[in-house]
């Protein structure tokens, strides 16, 4: 990329059919043999730059041991992503770090838990708590568990927190909007699920609830195609539609909203989704992604990207015997804010 005050240098070469403009700093990454996974995620978190931007600003001064240091290599990563060159992104040495942290090579994984075990590298070994916290707040969604002894009526609350909603799909078609009703509808919770009742003083069915508290700038939201039975896993091929900009607050019931509810926004357009195509014992991951530059969709399928529209994100729905679904949804939060700075409070 030019620096101000130089003309603009456009370097561009061909990825399939498309036309790819290096200036879009849309690059693919090498599959190092089932690496698909992490390459998806990866076109995922570039694409949200407000996390690009945290690290970007991150001084690691203290890192003993950079092989094993995920941030550090996220950093690496990212400033190869945005480089402007034609051939796929060799990231190895990310790969060798996530080895070293427990994610090993060469396997399968589920791409949600490497999504939330990375976030929790980077909370982990960041040497930079202020820019740590940033990172957590970006994804965190604030929840009042209420339960309700049904013995007693007794209730009790906790506050916690998500980095990724877990959203239960059923065996039919199902809609996003939907989805989140059902996360956030009452569930009564018997035998080995009890919990115990201060007032009962014993464990006793209790019927449990989540109210929000707050929503993040980044709404990650997980669907729960992999269905285990008693000795196999069953991956839901069924139909999950979801929308490119939605209103939370238009989803869900006044009374899911805590009385602790922050507003900062409700309104969110989708950024990145990410696919899983195959069955429950053999994949292979890609993703969607919306650039910032020229707010186009891009399909990145490990070293390839090329553009594409959003009829070809809505063919992730699924259904009627597709077995290349939408996984994950990231969702942003529509903000008159150009930059995340890690400062508002969640």
């Amino acid at each position: 990329m030019a620096g101000s005050g130089q003309s603009r240098y456009y370097r561009s070469y061909y990825l399939g059919s498309h036309l790819i403009n290096r200036t879009q700093g849309i690059r693919g990454l090498v599959n190092y043999g089932l690496s698909c996974c992490v390459n998806a995620l990866l076109q995922s978190f570039c694409a949200t730059w407000e996390l690009v931007d945290i690290l970007d600003k991150w001084n690691p001064l203290h890192v003993e041991n950079k092989n094993r240091n995920v941030p550090l290599q996220l950093k690496e990563v990212f400033k190869a992503m945005q480089s402007d060159h034609s051939q796929p992104v060799s990231h190895h040495d990310f790969l060798n770090c996530l080895d070293n942290n427990c994610i090993r090579l060469y396997v399968q994984h589920d791409a949600d838990e490497v999504f939330l075990l990375i976030l929790n590298f980077l909370q982990r070994q960041m040497d930079d708590d202020t820019l740590m916290q940033a990172i957590l707040s970006l994804y965190k969604v604030s929840l009042e568990t209420v339960l309700h002894c049904r013995d007693c009526t007794y209730i009790q609350s906790y506050t916690s927190f998500l980095l990724s909603l877990p959203l239960h799909i059923k065996e039919d078609h199902n809609s996003l909007e939907d989805c989140i009703k059902s996360f956030l509808e009452p569930e009564v919770l018997r035998d080995t699920e009890k919990c115990y009742c201060e007032q009962c003083g014993m464990k006793t069915c209790a019927t449990r609830g989540f109210k929000i508290i707050s929503l993040p700038p980044i709404l990650c939201l997980h669907l729960k195609r992999f269905r285990s039975y008693h000795d196999y896993t069953k991956k839901l091929q069924c139909k999950v539609t979801f929308p490119e900009t939605f209103d939370f607050l238009e989803i869900v019931k006044e009374e899911t909203l805590s009385q602790k509810y922050v507003t900062n926004g409700s309104k969110y357009s989708l950024c990145a989704v990410i696919v899983h195509i195959g069955i429950a014992m053999f994949g292979h991951y890609t993703a969607y992604v919306h650039h910032k530059g020229d707010q186009s969709w891009y399909y990145a399928n490990d070293s390839s990207v090329r553009k594409v529209g959003w009829s070809d994100v809505q063919s992730s729905y699924g259904g009627d015997g597709r077995e290349k679904t939408a996984y994950m949804l990231l969702y942003r939060r529509d903000t008159q804010e150009q930059q995340f700075d890690g400062t508002e409070t969640l």
